[in-house]
């Protein structure tokens, strides 16, 4: 059994939903995590969290408060010697054997200090990591998200950079990019095709989100805002991972801002996904534009209705591809892996499931058989402590195209005992 320390940053669900799914699939390790806000209370339902504050990004009316930010950001850097030293007395009393985080900004300098090797997995990297064709009009939002990254959450000894897209890693960069980690949860559901539409928001105190969905000629599932009522055609409901992953799983297709935990899970099932990002926060900008950019759906920067022609017909948004989504279900029955690829075509309607890789365009989104675990963790030796992850490597790169197994990439943190 090996003892690992895990910061987790605390505000949204994503991180603490990735931290948790890695947890929850190695019982034979003890974990102590280091988070703050809603990280803290998702994990602290589980396991043991040490309350340790994190520079926060502060969103108002769904855009990124820049000023706000840089003085709560600076209001944790002033304390930033005694929240270092707190989490240097928990690496004291713990011991751990290795440290892990998503995108934390204390632990990875704490375990520098005390020589513990320090693994990153997060999303946020691939910004850093990575090349992307950036549109000008993002480039100021890129440099200063590039620096905030760089600066602050970057003194992990590797990195594993977690994305639905697979962009080319920068030369020199010690990283590697897998797609996504999905929790047990959303790999036992079968997807289905359902009538209605499943919604998600983050930041409760953003009104406007309504009049968009209200406008939706279907039954809207709504969650985020932690309330069970109605309101024509939108259902509030109530904070609940299985109700969540059932109306996720059934539903027609999601409307989400660009977090990127939704996102994987709602391709997964193969559903179309519309995306509206918080302004001047890039990682959800570039979440979404890879979301249209490889014809997963579509992407708006404001709730203001585009022009008719760039939105789907009535039709397409409540009829779209009956023949094609049943494929969907019938594939998960299967015992060999499967992969879904969503059409740019009209409605970004699912378009077919793939016998083989043809070319890049034809299969952008692979899922392993159920019967090959996403990841596993082993403990090797008395004298070295390896922690393994084993993920399944989604196609679409030239070196995996063509394969008819889920191509398996190994990945070990070590260190001698003491």
């Amino acid at each position: 059994m090996a003892r690992i320390l895990y910061g987790v940053h605390g505000i949204g669900h994503g991180h603490a939903v990735r931290a948790l799914t890695i947890a929850r699939h190695f019982p034979e390790h003890e974990f102590l995590f280091v988070s703050h806000d809603t990280g803290a209370a998702i994990l602290g339902q589980e396991f043991q969290v040490e309350e340790c504050p994190n520079p926060p990004t502060v969103v108002k009316g769904h855009r990124v408060d820049v000023a706000a930010t840089l003085i709560a950001g600076l209001r944790v850097r002033c304390q930033s010697r005694r929240h270092l030293r707190q989490v240097l007395d928990l690496m004291d009393r713990f011991q751990p054997d290795v440290t892990m985080t998503d995108y934390e900004y204390f632990l990875p300098q704490a375990s520098r200090r005390a020589g513990v090797p320090c693994l990153s997995i997060d999303h946020q990297h691939v910004i850093t990591c990575c090349r992307h064709p950036v549109p000008w009009t993002q480039y100021p939002s890129y440099l200063s998200t590039s620096y905030a990254v760089s600066s602050l959450f970057s003194r992990a000894t590797d990195f594993l950079v977690i994305s639905f897209f697979q962009s080319p890693v920068k030369p020199g960069v010690r990283a590697k990019i897998l797609p996504p980690l999905l929790r047990e949860s959303v790999i036992e559901r079968r997807p289905s095709l359902g009538g209605h539409v499943v919604a998600y928001q983050g930041y409760t105190t953003f009104k406007r989100f309504f009049p968009f969905l209200s406008a939706i000629p279907s039954p809207v599932m709504v969650y985020g805002f932690n309330e069970e009522r109605t309101e024509g055609n939108l259902h509030f409901k109530k904070n609940s991972e299985p109700g969540f992953l059932d109306d996720l799983s059934s539903c027609r297709y999601v409307v989400c801002g660009g977090s990127h935990t939704l996102t994987s899970e709602a391709l997964f099932y193969g559903k179309p996904v519309i995306s509206f990002p918080i302004k001047n926060a890039f990682e959800q900008f570039l979440n979404a534009f890879y979301i249209e950019r490889l014809g997963y759906g579509r992407y708006f920067t404001g709730f203001r209705p585009p022009p008719r022609s760039s939105l789907p017909s009535r039709r397409a948004w409540t009829t779209a591809a009956p023949r094609s989504r049943p494929a969907i279900s019938a594939a998960t029955r299967r015992s060999s892996p499967w992969w879904i690829s969503l059409s740019a075509r009209k409605s970004w309607i699912i378009k077919r499931v793939c016998r083989k890789c043809r070319r890049d365009e034809a299969c952008r989104w692979r899922a392993a058989d159920s019967r090959v675990p996403p990841f596993s963790a082993s403990l090797l030796g008395s004298s070295r402590l390896e922690i393994t992850l084993s993920l399944a490597l989604s196609c679409g790169h030239d070196d995996y195209r063509g394969l008819n197994q889920p191509k398996l990439l190994t990945y070990s943190l070590s260190r001698l005992s003491r």
